[in-house]
This record gives C-alpha cells, sequence and structure tokens, in this order.
C-alpha cells in the first residue's frame, strides 16, 4: 500500500502497486479530483503543492482496512486499486 501526500501531508492511502499509485498521482483526473473535494471547507490541494508517494505506515494500513471493511458492498470491481482518505472530507451538503 501507499499513501499520498500534499506538501508533505497524508492525506490518502491505495492499495495499488506502486507503478498504480504513481500513475494515480499524476492522472488528470485525481489531480482535478483533489482541487474539488474540501476539508475544513477548502480544497484538500492547491495545484501547486507537492504530490508525493511513500510505502502507507502500519496505521495507515490499518485505516485502509478499516474504511474497506465498511465498503466491501459497494466495490464493483476488486481488480481496479481504491483510495480511502485519511483526512476528514466535507459533506457536500455542508459546502452549499
Amino acid at each position: 500500500m501507499f499513501t499520498v501526500e500534499i506538501a508533505g501531508r497524508a492525506i490518502a492511502v491505495t492499495n495499488a502497486d506502486e507503478t498504480q499509485a504513481r500513475e494515480l498521482i499524476e492522472s488528470e483526473e485525481f489531480r482535478e479530483d483533489l482541487t474539488v473535494i474540501h476539508s475544513d471547507g477548502k480544497p484538500i490541494w492547491d495545484g501547486k503543492a507537492t504530490l508525493d508517494l511513500r510505502p502507507a505506515t502500519p496505521d495507515e494500513e490499518e485505516e485502509f482496512e478499516d474504511a474497506d471493511d465498511l465498503d466491501e458492498e459497494d466495490e464493483a470491481d476488486d481488480d481496479e486499486p481504491s483510495v480511502v482518505f485519511l483526512i476528514d472530507i466535507d459533506d457536500e451538503e455542508d459546502e452549499e
């Protein structure tokens, strides 16, 4: 598992292998998502800060596993890597 960091802050963990994880953080779609998803009323990413990838810590892996247990029914394709945010994400209703 790998952790995505923005400016040194861990924001998400993925069960992707390293190649898939690098493709994820370099993808235009993922980067766009990070600019429109909010935490504490602000976009997660400003589009300028450094996005980094590193191996997940045991605690981050545990958070992923805990979240994955909750979402098992929602998974349509087990072959696709999953991403779990490590930070609180604002509800869309709260932003309106």
